[in-house]
């Protein structure tokens, strides 16, 4: 049985730095939401909030209207914001100690470590709850250099990464997995950031807590993990920030580690300027496609689209010109569906044929 979790998401919920929360709220295998904090949209469904559709998650003022409102208290207390300086205000370590003392064990996905500060690690003594420091990376000790093993494997492996940070890389992963699977496939998530860990994926590491020598071997070993436990079908890969971001290394490291066959391309064609720093411009596609192929050996199959800002008309009108002059299958996967994704990532690997055929035989 899953255990419950609120998440806090003050002023932020639906919005770029709101991501972990929005990506809780969107899947979560691994706890039971029973509701998100925003004061901004207490009353509301969190459902109708992010997607136009309700989900029966209700948004909350606080930690008091919460727990006046649900039948007990949760499990677990997710701080579910990624600002761009990753460090709580004084106010937010407040609402995290009340969520302590009402006897909620704590997620933390900052780069701020809390069972390093002597306050929190007391409370969390004197109040008889955990905290899981999502990002903390192992001892030096047990981190992987790259091996090469990875050269030596066959499975097809995809990589979905972006034009800059919080377009939606980890979305779209999670349903090509989902559709993959569907279509009779044993398919392999590596999360590589620390929503997709929250949410459960078997395999996985936040590579921007790793020191930069050991990113891509901790993104093959994760990899070699799949690989040995479970044979399967497709790797399917996050990605993080942009390879052209000039503030992410991230990308590069994906590319380096997992060595993809193919590559889905994530972009939201009304952002002008990057989401945390506004001093500089948007990559085009074109421009993050032609950077990715010239970097690796790795194939852009197809382009996705980022909705924000965006009317269905204007979605479709962005559809065609991509096809039109990138000649690359794109969709929006929230508003379309996979399909041109599946449809992609089988043309690129045929063999997958094969193994569909197999799967429907069993």
């Amino acid at each position: 049985m899953k255990k419950t979790a609120i998440i806090y998401c003050e002023n932020h919920f639906g919005t770029m730095d709101g991501k972990t929360a929005n990506g809780l709220i969107r899947s979560s295998g691994k706890y039971q939401i029973v509701g998100v904090i925003d004061s901004t949209k207490a009353g509301m469904d969190s459902g109708a909030v992010l997607e136009g559709i309700e989900n029966g998650i209700p948004m909350f003022a606080n930690i008091e209207d919460a727990l006046l409102n649900l039948s007990s208290v949760p499990n677990q207390f997710i701080y579910g914001i990624a600002p761009a300086d990753a460090f709580l205000k004084e106010y937010e370590r407040n609402v995290i100690l009340e969520a302590m003392k009402q006897g909620m064990n704590i997620v933390n996905p900052l780069q701020e470590f809390l069972t390093d500060d002597e306050q929190f690690v007391q409370a969390a003594l004197h109040y008889g709850v955990g905290i899981e420091d999502v990002r903390m990376p192992p001892l030096k000790k047990d981190l992987h250099l790259f091996s090469g093993r990875i050269l030596h494997i066959d499975t097809p492996i995809v990589a979905v990464l972006g034009t800059d940070g919080a377009v939606g890389k980890r979305t779209t992963s999670v349903i090509l997995e989902a559709a993959l699977q569907a279509k009779g496939l044993k398919v392999a998530f590596i999360a590589t950031g620390q929503t997709g860990l929250i949410q459960g994926a078997k395999y996985g590491v936040a590579i921007d807590a790793i020191p930069s020598q050991y990113i891509t071997g901790e993104i093959e070993n994760e990899i070699m993990k799949a690989y040995d436990d479970e044979n399967p079908d497709i790797i399917i890969v996050e990605g993080q920030g942009a390879l052209s971001h000039p503030s992410y290394i991230s990308s590069s490291g994906i590319l380096k580690g997992s060595r993809p066959g193919a590559v889905i391309v994530q972009h939201p064609p009304m952002r002008k300027m990057l989401g945390d720093f506004n001093f500089m411009p948007m990559p085009t596609v074109k421009s993050e496609i032609q950077l990715i192929e010239n970097f690796s050996d790795s194939k852009v199959v197809a382009i996705t689209i980022n909705h924000e800002n965006m009317t269905d008309q204007e979605i479709e009108d962005v559809v065609v010109a991509y096809e039109n002059q990138l000649h690359l299958p794109t969709t929006d996967v929230l508003k379309h569906g996979s399909d041109k994704l599946v449809e992609s990532v089988l043309a690129a690997f045929p063999q997958l044929a094969n193994r569909q055929k197999k799967a429907l035989v069993n």
